[in-house]
């Protein structure tokens, strides 16, 4: 309820409405009643003044508006009375059931039927006869109905306001959603901007760096080549890329997405640009021949973990072999990428830890885990391991 007791306009309208009907009919000599106790023509104009102040007050007070105009109601009986008076009584108990407090308009209805039964059966009994059900009729249409139809009011109100929240609430859902399906498009994309260009790049700056460094014409050539290679390599994927944003794939996985099957031709790359460096790249492939295809997340996930572990091999692995083993037993897809950890001559390129951070993501989203560190094997040599497990079906899925 407001706070202020200062009328608003529908208030003072109703008001002044009511007051000048009120004199208007008292000018014309037009009452309700006759033989009353207070028979004076004026004195019937205190009730009218008193009903239309509390009209002032029939929003911003109302149960103060309805005692003023109970009484206002109970003193026009005693006068001649004016029909203004008992309409604006109707509006006061209207407002008293729409704008009170909830249990005010609980109660409204229910006290207004007692008081309409109580008086048509005490009229009834009073007077013995018929037309005493008329005096319950008019007490019913001045009282109940008006509290009944202030409290359908106050429903249909309260339930368009809940219905508005509800709309309000789902619109921020919705926003919520749209911008976590943005920012989780925007992560994909960067694992896979990333992922694709950085194998390329990074054997791009080792191979440039050593044509620079070394004088040798030979040693120049065989860099400008593998620089040519990936730099072609490159923009093909970069190329794919852009095709699969401007068609707007619905799918989770880029079309034409690699798979395990290209991974024969990644480590051979992969031997290629790290030949310079002392690298040695081998595949050992332990799944049952009778394996099919796996899902395409699954295989490209695999894809893009090998291959940022090669670049990362390529970028700071010490000179050894690489090797890459593939595994599958109880539905779950093994990958695991070693290479000797420490330092090695010649150019190296710097890294940025986002693919340690992209291979984590791809695993997670598929429900799998991720283990990456230095470890000794069994001659002291520190080995870096890159483990990736990652289930074939959804955790709980069944056939």
């Amino acid at each position: 309820m407001p706070t202020s007791l200062r009328p608003d306009r529908d208030a003072v309208a109703l008001a002044v409405s009511g007051l000048l009907g009120g004199l208007l009919l008292w000018r014309l000599g037009l009452h309700t009643q006759g033989g009353r106790p207070f028979s004076a023509p004026w004195i019937t104009l205190v009730p009218v003044t008193a009903m239309a102040g509390a009209e002032l007050l029939r929003r911003n007070a109302p149960r103060t508006a309805l005692t003023i105009g109970v009484l206002a109601l109970v003193a026009d009986q005693f006068t001649r009375g004016s029909l203004a008076t008992v309409l604006m009584f109707t509006d006061v108990m209207y407002a008293a059931a729409l704008y009170g407090t909830p249990a005010a308009a609980r109660r409204l209805p229910v006290a207004t039927l007692l008081v309409t039964v109580a008086s048509t059966i005490g009229f009834l009994a009073w007077f013995r006869r018929p037309e005493a059900l008329l005096i319950g009729l008019v007490i019913g249409l001045v009282s109940f109905i008006p509290a009944l139809t202030g409290v359908s009011v106050r429903s249909h109100r309260t339930a368009a306001d809940a219905a508005r929240l509800a709309a309000a609430q789902t619109a921020r859902l919705a926003e919520m959603d749209r911008i976590q399906a943005v920012v989780a498009e925007r992560a994909r994309m960067a694992r896979e901007l990333h992922d694709m260009v950085a194998n390329h790049l990074s054997a791009v700056a080792i191979h440039s760096t050593a044509a620079l460094s070394i004088d040798d014409p030979e040693t120049s050539r065989n860099a400008l080549k593998v620089i040519r290679e990936n730099s072609v390599e490159g923009l093909a994927e970069m190329r794919r890329l852009i095709g699969l944003l401007r068609e707007g794939g619905e799918d989770g996985a880029p079309a034409a997405a690699p798979t395990l099957a290209s991974l024969d031709a990644l480590v051979e790359q992969a031997n290629v640009n790290g030949a310079a460096g002392g690298l040695v790249c081998v595949l050992e492939d332990a799944r049952p021949a009778e394996a099919g295809p796996l899902p395409t997340p699954v295989e490209l996930a695999a894809y893009r973990i090998v291959q940022e572990s090669l670049t990362n091999a390529l970028k700071h692995a010490a000179p050894g072999p690489v090797t890459v083993r593939l595994g599958l037993a109880d539905e779950v897809l093994t990958v695991e990428v070693t290479s000797v950890s420490g330092s090695r001559p010649g150019p190296t390129a710097p890294g940025s830890g986002a693919g340690l951070v992209g291979m984590r993501e791809r695993v997670a989203l598929l429900g799998g885990t991720f283990a990456a560190g230095a470890e000794q094997d069994g001659r002291g040599t520190t080995l870096w391991r890159v483990r990736a497990e990652l289930p074939v079906r959804e955790r709980g899925s069944r056939e």
